[in-house]
């Protein structure tokens, strides 16, 4: 299939899927025209690149993490033991972004709770 058929399919950007490319995500084979073309399992690795950009990992974590993903029932699950490691940290990162944000957010809170009237 052609680019146009997988971003239909998976619902990413033509412009996505390049960017995908260039970071080594997608590897389509090429045409002696230039065509990108594409396979069934490239509809499915768009899949698990979207869910890991939605899980806050970039591109660049994304490409060493996908060889270690496989999905099972629906859901995709580490199969190199080192990443669970690596993912509990980025988690791990993430709820202290959160605990700095809700402090913010309450001194923001008192701030404009103490305007005047």
């Amino acid at each position: 299939m052609r680019i146009g058929e997988l971003a239909r399919r998976t619902g990413v950007s033509e412009r996505a899927l390049r960017y995908y490319e260039e970071q080594g995500l997608l590897r389509p084979e090429r045409r002696p025209s230039g065509y990108r073309v594409y396979g069934e399992a490239d509809v499915a690795a768009v899949r698990r690149i979207r869910v890991l950009l939605a899980a806050g990992l970039n591109t660049a974590q994304i490409n060493q993490v996908l060889p270690c993903v496989v999905v099972d029932d629906g859901l995709l699950v580490p199969d190199c033991p080192e990443l669970v490691d690596e993912l509990v940290k980025h988690r791990d990162r993430i709820g202290a972004a959160i605990e700095e944000l809700a402090a913010t957010q309450a001194n923001l809170d008192t701030i404009i709770a103490g305007r005047r009237h």
